[in-house]
């Protein structure tokens, strides 16, 4: 499953919290039409991800993610794309919740792929494969769930029905200066950077699904 938000938070344009995350998940919806892989694959663009709904029962992948549970859906893993758009080659760019920041890179110019302990094995293999595929710098992570901002979007959902969940970001607060701002807007996305990324994803994604 790769799923997405589409909405912004109160007085913030969202271009790339999360119209990046939102338009990463259809470009790779319109790559993904015409192949037959050779299990299920869905995109699905989720709302009331941020607050007031944030983890509450209105959350949009909360709700679906339990109708998945409901059905007995088996759901081997799912990418949440959150906020990818914003690269900066600049040292010190990137901040860090503790105590990440004696492990990763200070500059800011990589995507991350980030989970809980119980999802490790699933982001090890995305990573591992964006790698082999995909000429851009990244980085994975798999630690507890109460590091601050580790679950913060959709991945959530799915954690919380006991589905392996990865989130796929440039960091959003951590990195990204206008990060539910009024001036999160479309000048501010790196697109070649984006597309470089999603170019990676289909790849992986191509792998998981083969």
């Amino acid at each position: 499953m790769i799923g997405g938000h589409y909405d912004s938070v109160g007085g913030c344009p969202g271009a790339n919290d999360n119209g990046s995350g939102a338009a990463a998940v259809l470009e790779l919806a319109r790559l993904f039409a015409p192949k037959k892989p050779a299990r299920t694959l869905r995109f699905v663009e989720f709302v009331n991800e941020e607050p007031p709904f944030a983890m509450t029962e209105n959350m949009g992948s909360l709700v679906y993610a339990r109708y998945c549970k409901q059905s007995q859906d088996n759901i081997v893993g799912m990418l949440s794309l959150e906020t990818m758009g914003y690269y900066s080659e600049e040292l010190g760019s990137q901040r860090f919740p503790f105590p990440l920041g004696n492990f990763y890179p200070s500059t800011g110019n990589y995507i991350a792929f980030v989970t809980h302990l119980k999802s490790a094995a699933l982001v090890r293999q995305i990573v591992g494969s964006f790698r082999r595929h995909t000429q851009f710098p990244s980085e994975g992570a798999a630690v507890p769930g109460l590091v601050t901002g580790i679950s913060y979007s959709d991945h959530w959902s799915f954690w919380e029905q006991g589905y392996p969940a990865v989130m796929v970001t440039d960091t959003a607060m951590f990195r990204y200066p206008y990060y539910h701002a009024w001036n999160d807007t479309p000048e501010q996305v790196n697109y070649e950077y984006l597309a470089r990324v999603v170019a990676g994803l289909e790849r992986v994604v191509e792998e998981l699904v083969s």
